[in-house]
């Protein structure tokens, strides 16, 4: 993509060298709004964001932009592309280069490669508490989803009578997209495969079948199940959550009101809102902050 110019605002390509300015930025951003809410920082130090867009901008996955302001990058931005719904986030901007229009900007780069790449629809979280990003998100077509509550701990329960979890394999991709599928109405193939040769991704049998499965039990990973019983047992599987915690879709009371009584706690409310493509789910499922 040529660069974009706007008087003295340029939007450009991400490079992989732009990770530490932009890591910086990211870790700077979610920590003024956290705090000034009273909410944990997402990013425990500036080098978790810097890894995190380091991946991000070197990955043929996502799609990456940055905006630079009077020659120095102000904010970026990353769009997910390997499923037929794309994902956006992390989206920053420099807290010190607030009102010159960056969000929209770097919202309306990765909305327009997302229509010319013929995405079915785009989906993001974003901080329930932030005010400014749910205006943006709703001026530019997103509609609201699902409220969410993003929730760490250690379940009480360990495992859940009649539910088996193991560690996912390549054999469970096809019947894992079909659930997929089944509840969602889209799979989501290469990321599960990614996760399964990574060794995170995790599945529940019941009654000698595949019910369910997670690509991990984390903020950047995403779970699908028939049923609540499928979901609590691959929840209770974990030893831990990774990131800030696991979102949990507030709407599924029986879920969220399980995840409560076995201890686990609600770290901050999010919010999935969407362009495109969205069904109502037709079964237990958990977002990543992707989506």
């Amino acid at each position: 993509m040529p660069p974009k110019q706007q008087s003295d605002v340029t939007l450009r390509n991400a490079a992989p060298e732009d990770a530490t300015a932009c890591g910086q930025i990211c870790y700077d951003a979610f920590s003024v709004i956290n705090q000034a809410h009273g909410f944990p920082p997402d990013f425990p130090a500036p080098q978790a964001a810097i890894g995190l867009l380091s991946m991000m901008f070197s990955s043929p996955d996502f799609y990456s932009v940055v905006v630079e302001h009077q020659g120095r990058v102000v904010g970026s931005n990353c769009l997910y592309e390997r499923s037929q719904v794309f994902g956006v986030g992390p989206i920053t901007v420099d807290p010190a280069a607030q009102n010159l229009g960056i969000g929209r900007m770097l919202m309306n780069a990765v909305m327009d490669r997302a229509k010319q790449q013929g995405a079915a629809g785009i989906r993001l979280v974003q901080a329930a508490f932030h005010n400014r990003s749910l205006s943006l998100y709703a001026g530019l077509g997103f509609d609201i989803r699902e409220p969410l509550a993003c929730m760490q701990g250690r379940t009480r329960e360990r495992s859940i009578a009649g539910c088996a979890v193991r560690p996912a394999q390549t054999g469970d991709l096809e019947g894992c997209n079909a659930l997929a599928r089944q509840v969602h109405g889209f799979d989501r193939s290469a990321e599960l495969a990614h996760a399964i040769a990574r060794g995170t991704a995790r599945v529940v049998e019941r009654g000698g079948r595949v019910t369910g499965y997670a690509t991990d039990l984390a903020f950047f990973s995403h779970a699908t199940a028939e049923t609540n019983t499928d979901l609590q047992a691959l929840i209770a599987s974990a030893e831990a959550f990774g990131g800030p915690g696991i979102l949990v879709p507030e709407r599924n009371s029986a879920l969220f009101r399980w995840c409560l009584a076995n201890g686990l706690r609600v770290v901050q409310p999010m919010t999935l809102m969407s362009v495109g493509l969205y069904s109502e789910p037709a079964g237990a499922w958990l977002p990543s902050i992707l989506f």
